[in-house]
């Protein structure tokens, strides 16, 4: 179940059923997928966002918790949210084969943010996220341009 500030509660198809609507409005559009997590006392907090950007003129956001009881390394946490944020896109972009010129038209828009960037504990790993997403056919972006993950799914891991 998807949470959206502005309509409640959504499953994933209601989610695709929203995004298509408010890009209805005339636009240029970015579609961004991307995870944060956060380790809890007893289990490990996710948090998977979709935003739908309208360039200059603000968007739209839906985002998804998911708890799991492993505790996680930094780096599984990484490749982790990496994973759940391909797999959403790929829901995506399966409900939207329904329509295959949507299909087709909204890839191209669909970019992954991730929570990595070049300082820190997750530069070890970038090269490997970075390529696991562009080997998936998707544009990747990293900190700091990565707001998706670093602010929006963020914003959510630490209200758990």
């Amino acid at each position: 179940m998807f949470v959206s500030p502005t309509y409640g509660p959504l499953e994933l198809d209601q989610v695709i059923k929203r995004m298509c609507n408010f890009m209805a409005q005339e636009g240029n559009y970015r579609i961004i997928v991307g995870t944060d997590s956060q380790l809890l006392i007893n289990s490990t907090l996710f948090v998977s966002a979709i935003v739908v950007h309208r360039i200059g003129r603000g968007g739209i956001y839906f985002y998804k918790k998911t708890y799991d009881s492993k505790p996680y390394s930094i780096k599984e946490r990484i490749l982790t949210e990496t994973s759940m944020s391909l797999t959403l896109a790929s829901e995506i972009l399966q409900l939207l084969a329904q329509d295959i010129i949507l299909c087709e038209q909204y890839r191209q828009l669909l970019e992954i943010h991730l929570d990595v960037g070049e300082k820190g504990l997750t530069r070890e790993i970038l090269n490997m996220v970075v390529g696991m997403v562009k080997g998936s056919g998707y544009v990747a972006h990293i900190k700091p341009d990565a707001f998706a993950a670093s602010c929006v799914a963020d914003k959510y891991t630490k209200s758990a």
